[in-house]
């Protein structure tokens, strides 16, 4: 019994000494908006100021409702300069006695003074964004209660903070927003700083700073098994030293990058005549990053293409306290973009999102804050410090950036390279710098100029600024492609990821993204997808599809590339679906998988898909791309059956009844098979259409758009027992023609050849008549459920879609998506479902444009960029649509997807006019 007590004892000595060498921490805040502590507090100007309460910690105090909401584009004297006094009481464990105790503060915006038991921790904290600390070690007590006092200014004393971080295109808030804690370190021997340069090659080099006088430091690596990789090696420390250099030589480690992020845990430990006396574990990864002049970026020896993306530490209900839920989140909706890389915008993140990059694959741009003013240089040094110190072993972050867009202190270049042990690029995002070319939001000039005959580097660390529903996916295959087959560039960065719309508590809770300031993101404010969110998955998958139609000869065969830069594609998986589609119903299906072939990074090769011999007998091919680790790249979809193949099946044409007609000086009105029609006998124009059950409200075409409805000289006859209504072909008067063929069934076909009135035009097509009041639902087989634009086709899927009606408008409340109204492509039959009466529209053309309806135009800029422009009339079936622009280009500077289209026939030959053919049943059936 006194063995077993003994050897008991002897663990918990060995289990306290071991946790004794750890750094401890103990928080006095929360860790984020999911997990916050009430201090005390009093506001000193705007909402609910001048009274003691409370407020939860961490947080920015605005979204708690005190003070003043400001943007960061406000004039000066509007903008809130209000202070924020924070108290809090806390105890200090008794075994932290004879420790060096460190206060910490992960961000707090914007000046901070910090007392403890009413005595200054330290100089007041100038700049938002960056982890600092303070000793208070001889300022605490053991026995009683500690007073925390924290005074926050919003606005700062250093004129140069508020000009790198308050007059900028993002909201500006106020508060102790990120987490505060204390730490305990081992008096006299414990590590300050540990530098990390783990290597592709397996090199390991490190710098440790350390207090005191240990004598060795030894190093161990675990592997996410936490088995150890390698062997232990010990460094001897030189007596007098405050740094010791580590350098060690691993085998075939497994490398980090954002396909495949390996990490291994290292633990430091210093230790002084044979005793552990603290231990430091950082999470670590093997990579090179290394920038050859004029050719490219290279990791691990591969040149990369950078498909990024801008990110602010935002949320809407809680401003820029974040949590590591949300640090989560956004990254696995960049991952299924298939994005590689984020920008930090334009500030350094917390803590966590750097972690979750880390461990889920993400390449990293870390900024000093500067959006278009610098810190002062002695600021600027010290915050730059600061940054590096809490972010420089992160295996994700491969580039530097020294502010934004003019933000850049040259003064403060030096220091990147002196302090980072790896040697990271340094950015200038917006300039020509250190061999790249960042320039944002070039127009689509590849071709000329720096982009195709320039010697630089290109990366525009922001491209195609989104803004309502304009840019991202819209314009990115066309800028996309030219990226990936320029050998100078290095991919690029979109702007950016998600709505910056602030709840705010001053407006009854409403969502503000301060008119057209806010809206520029993929995603909405609680990352709801918009329309690009798909095309941008579809443009950025690694596996890429070459175009194939499903022609008789199909075999199964289709053209891959593999634009992954350290996967095969025979670590991927495949699968195929094939679907025959009915309204209102769930498809039948057969599926099965293809076997991945052996395709190595920027090779093409071919995928077998081993289809059943009824493969023809289904409406559509559904083909799907997985990552290694299962999560889908993207599913493509490929029609079977043709238009014209539908249209047999749904149209009838015969019937028991026959075709009326009565006409006067006026009208067409024709009967068949319960259904009334009449037509304008001058214009031919369809008037109304009646059955049983009433009106339908569709009427008034088809009115041609950029088109001149000359249609005249309206005969009719019957073919058969059909009867055919049709206008006069004449070369100068009435080149455009118009014919309704009315069957016995009741059903109507339309036909219309037709020359666009303008050389470039902005769209073709046919105009009718609908109120949008009556309007519930559609229902239509065609791609979606999203709606295009011209240079943003890519990302929706071919099925049937059933749509309700909303009013929604990209990037304002309710952010409901998918909209309705807009443009869908590839249309084989669309059911209207009114409120009163439904009716069916069935084309037997390829390639048809619906359009439902014209969509709120937001505020746009003073420029008029995006230029989103929707034909007349209420509901339109299209040859060609309009593209979208950007906040800062026009459709037609966005590449060629998004200029206008090009018709031409001065001769007006019937055989090269444009053709639209529809059918309609108005029986409501």
């Amino acid at each position: 019994m006194k063995r077993r007590f003994i050897l008991f004892w002897c663990l918990i000595t060995m289990f306290c000494s071991v946790k004794a060498q750890q750094t401890e921490k103990l928080y006095l805040s929360g860790t984020g908006n999911d997990n916050t502590v009430n201090w005390d507090f009093f506001c000193t100007a705007g909402a609910n100021s001048g009274k003691w309460t409370t407020i939860p910690v961490p947080s920015n105090w605005e979204l708690q409702g005190f003070g003043k909401y400001n943007y960061g584009f406000n004039k000066e004297e509007n903008k809130g300069k209000e202070q924020g006094l924070y108290k809090y009481k806390f105890k200090v464990p008794t075994a932290w006695k004879n420790k060096e105790i460190n206060i910490v503060f992960e961000g707090s915006m914007t000046d901070t003074e910090v007392k403890i038991n009413g005595q200054l921790a330290g100089e007041i904290h100038q700049g938002s964004f960056y982890v600092f600390k303070y000793d208070i070690s001889k300022l605490i007590k053991f026995s009683d209660d500690n007073l925390l006092e924290v005074k926050v200014f919003k606005h700062s004393e250093n004129q140069s903070v508020n000009e790198a971080e308050r007059k900028a295109d993002f909201w500006i808030f106020g508060g102790i927003f990120r987490p505060v804690y204390l730490e305990s370190l081992p008096p006299q021997n414990h590590i300050d700083r540990i530098q990390i340069d783990a290597r592709a090659d397996g090199s390991l080099n490190a710098q440790l700073n350390y207090t005191g006088d240990a004598d060795k430091v030894e190093v161990e690596l675990l592997g996410k098994d936490g088995k150890r990789f390698g062997n232990r090696f010990t460094t001897p420390i030189k007596k007098g030293s405050k740094s010791v250099k580590l350098n060690h030589q691993f085998s075939d480690p497994a490398l980090w990058s954002s396909e495949f992020p390996n990490l291994y845990t290292a633990n430091f430990t210093l230790s002084k005549n044979g005793k552990a006396v603290h231990q430091v574990s950082k999470k670590i990864g093997f990579r090179t990053v290394e920038v050859k002049e004029r050719d490219g970026v290279y990791v691990n020896g591969v040149k990369m293409k950078f498909k990024g993306v801008n990110r602010h530490s935002f949320y809407p209900s809680s401003g820029r306290t974040t949590s590591k839920k949300i640090s989560i989140a956004d990254v696995l909706l960049m991952k299924e973009m298939n994005m590689n890389a984020v920008r930090m915008s334009h500030y350094p993140p917390d803590v966590h999102f750097l972690d979750v990059c880390d461990s889920l694959g993400l390449f990293v741009m870390d900024e000093l804050a500067g959006w278009h003013g610098t810190y002062d240089t002695p600021t600027g040094t010290k915050l730059m410090k600061e940054m590096m110190l809490n972010d420089e072993n992160h295996p994700s972050i491969i580039f530097w950036a020294n502010g934004n867009e003019g933000g850049h202190n040259r003064e403060l270049d030096h220091l990147f390279a002196e302090e980072d042990l790896q040697k990271r690029p340094l950015i200038h995002p917006w300039e020509v710098f250190g061999g790249f070319e960042t320039t944002h939001y070039r127009e689509f000039n590849y071709g000329i100029g720096n982009y195709d005959h320039g010697h630089n580097i290109l990366m525009p660390t922001e491209f195609l600024h989104g803004m309502w529903d304009g840019g991202h996916g819209a314009g990115l295959e066309d800028y996309w492609n030219a990226m990936w087959n320029n050998p100078l560039s290095a991919g690029g960065f979109l702007w950016d990821f998600a709505d910056q719309a602030v709840v705010r508590t001053d407006k009854n809770s409403e969502l503000d993204t301060d008119g057209n300031h806010g809206p520029d993101g993929i995603v909405g404010p609680y990352h709801e997808k918009e329309g690009s969110f798909f095309t941008i998955k579809e443009i950025w998958s690694p596996v890429f599809v070459e175009k194939r139609e499903m022609t008789a000869g199909f075999d199964g065969s289709f053209t891959l590339e593999n634009r992954y830069a350290f996967t095969n594609l025979n670590q991927c998986t495949f699968d195929w679906k094939l679907k025959k589609l009915k309204a209102g119903d769930d498809a039948a299906f057969k599926s099965g998988k293809a076997d991945a072939p052996n395709i190595k990074p920027f090779e093409k090769g071919k995928l077998q898909v081993n289809l059943p011999s009824d493969w023809r007998s289904f409406d559509a091919l559904y083909l799907t791309a997985n990552a290694p680790d299962g999560k889908e790249l993207f599913t493509w979809s490929f029609p079977i059956a043709l238009p014209k193949d539908e249209a047999e099946k749904i149209i009838v044409k015969t019937g028991s009844s026959k075709v009326n007609l009565k006409e006067d000086a006026k009208f067409y009105q024709v009967s068949a098979n319960g259904i009334d029609l009449t037509f304008d006998k001058i214009t031919g124009l369809l008037q109304q259409a009646r059955n049983a059950k009433g009106v339908i409200p569709f009427s008034n075409g088809p009115i041609l758009q950029k088109g001149v409805n000359n249609f005249k000289g309206f005969t009719q006859k019957m073919d058969g027992e059909n009867l055919v209504i049709s206008s006069k072909f004449d070369k100068k008067e009435s080149w455009n023609t118009l014919q309704w063929t009315i069957y016995p069934s009741g059903w109507l076909k339309m036909e219309v050849k037709y020359f666009p009135s303008d050389y470039f035009t902005t769209f073709v097509g046919l105009n009718f008549s609908y109120p949008e009041t009556e309007i519930k639902a559609v229902e239509y087989k065609g791609n979606g459920p999203y709606r295009v634009w011209k240079n943003r086709i890519k990302g929706t899927a071919f099925g049937i879609w059933k749509k309700d009606y909303n009013n929604s408008a990209t990037g304002e409340a309710p952010w409901q998506y998918p909209e309705f109204k807009g443009y869908y492509s590839n249309m084989y039959w669309c059911e209207f479902i009114g409120k009163q009466q439904s009716f069916k529209v069935v084309t037997d053309r390829e390639d048809v444009f619906l359009r439902l309806f014209t969509p709120k135009k937001s505020k746009d800029t003073e420029y008029d960029n995006m230029s989103p422009t929707f034909p007349d009339g209420d509901i339109s079936f299209m040859n060609a649509i309009s593209a979208i622009g950007t906040k800062t280009q026009k459709p037609e500077t966005t590449g060629p997807m998004g200029m206008k289209n090009i018709y031409y026939d001065f001769d007006k030959d019937p055989g090269r006019a444009l053709n639209m053919t529809l059918y309609f049943d108005f029986s409501g059936r």
